[in-house]
C-alpha cells in the first residue's frame, strides 16, 4: 500500500505505480512482502534497497532464475522497482513511464532515493513483532498491533 494512502488516506494514479513496484520486486527475488516481518528488514522494498544502496542489487534475484535471466535486464527491473516504490507520489514515474523503461534498454533511469518509509520497524519495540502482545508501557497503556493480512 502507497505510505500516502496508508497514512493519509490519498489515493491516486501513483499509488498503483507503488503498488506495481512492490509486486516487481516480489516477482524478482520470489518472496512475498510479508516474508520480511521476523526479520530485520520491515519489508521488500528495505531488502530491496538495502542490496542496491551496497552495489549488490543482483542479490535479490530468485536463485531459481538467476542462472536463465539476463543479468542487465534484471538489474533494470530492479531499478524500475526501486524507482516506483519511493516514499513521495511525486517521485516516482507514470505508468506510461514505467513500460517505457522496461521495454526500452535505451532509457536511461534516474537514481532512485532512499526509501524513508522502510525504517519504522527499527523505532518499534521487537516484542511487538515477535508475537507478545502483552507489552505495557511505563505509564500502563497497553500497546496493540494491527498486523494486516
Amino acid at each position: 500500500m502507497a505510505p500516502e494512502y496508508a497514512m493519509e488516506g490519498l489515493f491516486s494514479l501513483k499509488s498503483d505505480v507503488y503498488s506495481f513496484g512492490v509486486l516487481l520486486l516480489e516477482i524478482i527475488s520470489g518472496r512475498r512482502n510479508t516474508n520480511f516481518r521476523l526479520t530485520e528488514y520491515s519489508n521488500i522494498i528495505g531488502y530491496a534497497w538495502d542490496l542496491w544502496d551496497r552495489g549488490r542489487a543482483i542479490d535479490i534475484v530468485d536463485p531459481s532464475i538467476l542462472k536463465t535471466c539476463s543479468r542487465e535486464q534484471v538489474v533494470r527491473c530492479i531499478h524500475v522497482g526501486m524507482l516506483c516504490v519511493q516514499d513521495m507520489a511525486a517521485h516516482r514515474p507514470d505508468m506510461p513511464a514505467v513500460v517505457l523503461m522496461l521495454e526500452s534498454e535505451n532509457t536511461s533511469l534516474p537514481m532512485p532515493r532512499q526509501p524513508t518509509f522502510t525504517s519504522m520497524r527499527h523505532n518499534l519495540d521487537a516484542d511487538m513483532w515477535n508475537g507478545n502482545q502483552d507489552v505495557v508501557s511505563s505509564n500502563n497503556v497497553t500497546i496493540s498491533v494491527i498486523l494486516g493480512r
